[in-house]
């Protein structure tokens, strides 16, 4: 089961944590999309992640989106309204995570079934981490072995 994050994308950017040196903000943008693809704070690479910004987009679009990362502009409706309307619209709530600060859109999705997570928990999320799967301290061979004896013991 995959998740699909919906992210309030100026909330993000303007919280105390989200630590940019750019001034522009279509460069903080671009940190935010750089920082969703290299920490994946949304955890499994499957997780659909939207951001959702308030007005219009600028001429030069953000190169960085790609299939699993969408940004949208909510241009004449606040991100808010964009964020309630996707959710509402959406088939199946629970799979939907929300990030945002804002109390009335928490509210708002808890109420439609969908969670909820806020801007610090989202930009101190441990960074996805890449385990190789554990491999058994025996091998199959030495596992039926050992099984064998077993049987021997209890069984005979």
């Amino acid at each position: 089961m995959s998740l699909q994050y919906i992210i309030d994308g100026y909330n993000i950017i303007n919280h105390p944590l989200f630590k940019t040196n750019q001034k522009i903000i279509k460069d903080s943008r671009s940190a935010l999309l750089k920082i969703i693809k290299t920490k994946r704070p949304c955890g499994s690479p499957r997780n659909k992640v939207v951001i959702v910004f308030d007005g219009y987009p600028q001429a030069d679009k953000l190169e960085d989106a790609t299939g699993d990362l969408e940004v949208i502009f909510s241009r004449n409706n606040s991100a808010d309204e964009k964020i309630k309307k996707m959710v509402e619209n959406c088939a199946n709530p629970k799979n939907i995570v929300v990030v945002s600060d804002d109390k009335e859109i928490k509210f708002f999705i808890r109420a439609c079934g969908a969670r909820s997570m806020s801007a610090e928990e989202f930009l101190t999320y441990p960074e996805a981490k890449h385990k190789e799967p554990v491999k058994p301290e025996l091998t199959f061979t030495q596992m039926h072995k050992i099984n064998q004896e077993l049987r021997k013991l209890w069984l005979e």
